[in-house]
């Protein structure tokens, strides 16, 4: 695929200097947000991860009706984890003001009781022993830097920044930085940067274009997503090729232990494209929309509760269909699992904010009518994770460290690994945490801490990527691991920084 290709020739988008809008609207839309997300993840609820690889065929029944969402909320209030991620931040600038720092958003994540996973449950275990954003969140100490956990949880940042994408990109790459890095903060900073043009533009097309400027050219995120647009301008009509292309070209996960060489991904990229493959081909269709990002599979939940809340912020909560909003009125006051917040107190809460961040942004308030600075969309810098390294080998090494085995060796042909694992415990026992001595080439490298406790668990045993290329030998020797206890040492993916050649079959 060439250059990305403009899609909207301005229809009536050709962005201004400044944007007026009443506080009914920014309300309404601010509503048609917070609830979209809800309507999408949702529907897309019953179907998560359950299509890797592939999409959902017209012919599978996705159902809805008035009771999906109470359903949810009081049977798996877990599925909306986007959304309580979402109001951590929420509250913390609620609690303590529009500037709140990044190391005080990162403890209340921290320590929230909620559970959590892949970059996340990583930045968690960093941040709890010691290790602070934006480190918390780096490639060399979250194998999962890349993958979809700010891009799902973004939401925020640009529904306080109504058309003023830079300030939602600044909001962004502070907060993205506690549990991802490159790509994975890119998602996120993309998504935020579509809500903020969500508030003052009505071309879908135009929004989602447009955003693609605050992400840095080289990246693999803008490429992807680029390649998507140039898909839809080719052929506006045929999702499914769009997909097709996506999946032939940026599937091919390098970073999350427990994606790479399997059918499962959780990277924030191909994800991303599935955001904009339901908001283009959706065509301003709300049903549309929210069916085609949950059809491209992998995490489609979390993907059409983006894409059903950008549009939903765009056309505004009363515009939503009636058939999509069905359901939603009982579940409005209840609040979200681990969080005391609801989406009536987020409509309230989260209109404060933006009209405290338009003010703060230079723009004003006369009467009923806000004036908004408009920003045009600057990119955020450049980063990559995992540079210059490549997957060669996922390994099963299948050992168990207990009791009457404090030791697990390996060896790998390469210049990195990552081991993944977990520490168990019979049900009655209390949680412990174990201390494993982690030697390469017979030289302690880490003690690393294995809780049993699932909240605060470390996501993966141990990992490098610095070290030198050839044969290189891990030994594992737990302290100490009573009766009813074990360490699981569970598959080895070994990186290279030679780039493997392409498989030739015969």
């Amino acid at each position: 695929m060439g250059a990305i290709i403009l899609l909207s020739c301005n229809k009536g988008n050709t962005p201004a200097t400044e944007y007026s809008i009443s506080k009914g609207e920014l309300l309404d839309k601010i509503k048609g947000g917070w609830a979209g997300q809800v309507i999408g993840c949702t529907y897309g609820g019953p179907t998560e991860f359950v299509w890797n690889g592939t999409m959902i065929g017209d012919e599978v029944p996705i159902p809805w009706d008035d009771t999906r969402m109470l359903w949810y909320y009081e049977n798996s209030p877990g599925l909306y984890d986007d959304v309580y991620m979402d109001l951590t931040f929420v509250q913390v600038f609620d609690k303590h003001g529009l500037d709140a720092p990044d190391s005080l958003h990162a403890q209340y994540f921290a320590n929230a009781g909620y559970p959590l996973w892949h970059a996340n449950q990583a930045a968690r275990y960093n941040i709890l022993n010691g290790i602070m954003p934006p480190e918390s969140g780096h490639w060399k100490n979250n194998p999962h830097a890349d993958d979809i956990d700010f891009q799902i949880e973004a939401d925020f940042a640009g529904l306080m920044s109504p058309g003023m994408v830079n300030s939602a990109s600044e909001i962004g790459w502070r907060i993205g930085h506690i549990m991802n890095y490159g790509d994975g903060v890119y998602g996120g900073i993309y998504v935020a940067a579509m809500y903020a043009l969500a508030f003052v533009h009505d071309d879908i097309e135009f929004i989602v274009e447009e955003a693609l400027k605050t992400i840095p050219k080289k990246s693999n995120y803008y490429q992807c997503i680029a390649d998507v647009i140039q898909c839809y301008r080719e052929d506006p009509n045929d999702w499914k090729k769009a997909w097709f292309e996506a999946q032939k070209k940026w599937t091919a996960d390098i970073g999350c232990p427990d994606g790479v060489f399997k059918p499962f991904n959780i990277d924030a990229t191909i994800n991303g494209a599935y955001i904009v493959i339901g908001l283009l081909y959706g065509k301003g269709d709300y049903g549309a929309t929210i069916d085609i990002s949950t059809r491209c599979g992998y995490d489609s939940d979390c993907n059409p509760a983006n894409a059903a809340g950008i549009l939903g912020t765009m056309i505004g909560y009363d515009k939503i269909p009636a058939y999509w909003k069905q359901g939603l009125d009982k579940v409005e006051d209840l609040n979200f699992a681990h969080i005391e917040m609801s989406l009536n107190k987020v409509y309230e809460t989260g209109f404060r904010h933006a009209s405290e961040m338009i003010v703060k942004k230079g723009g004003k308030l006369n009467g009923d009518t806000f004036t908004i600075k408009y920003q045009e969309p600057k990119p955020v810098p450049y980063e990559k994770s995992f540079e210059g390294l490549y997957p060669v080998e996922r390994r099963r090494i299948g050992a168990h460290m207990n009791s009457n085995n404090l030791e697990a060796s390996f060896n790998i042909q390469g210049s990195g690994f990552v081991l993944t694992g977990r520490a168990i415990k019979n049900s009655r026992l209390p949680d412990e945490v174990f201390e494993i001595e982690v030697y390469i080439n017979d030289e302690l490298y880490e003690v690393a801490k294995i809780p049993t406790n699932n909240r605060v668990r470390r996501h993966d045993i141990t990992w490098n990527y610095d070290l030198k290329e050839g044969e290189n030998s891990i030994t594992l020797k737990a302290k100490a691991i009573p009766n009813g206890y074990r360490v699981e040492a569970n598959d080895v993916i070994v990186y290279s920084k030679k780039k493997p050649g392409k498989v030739v079959y015969y």
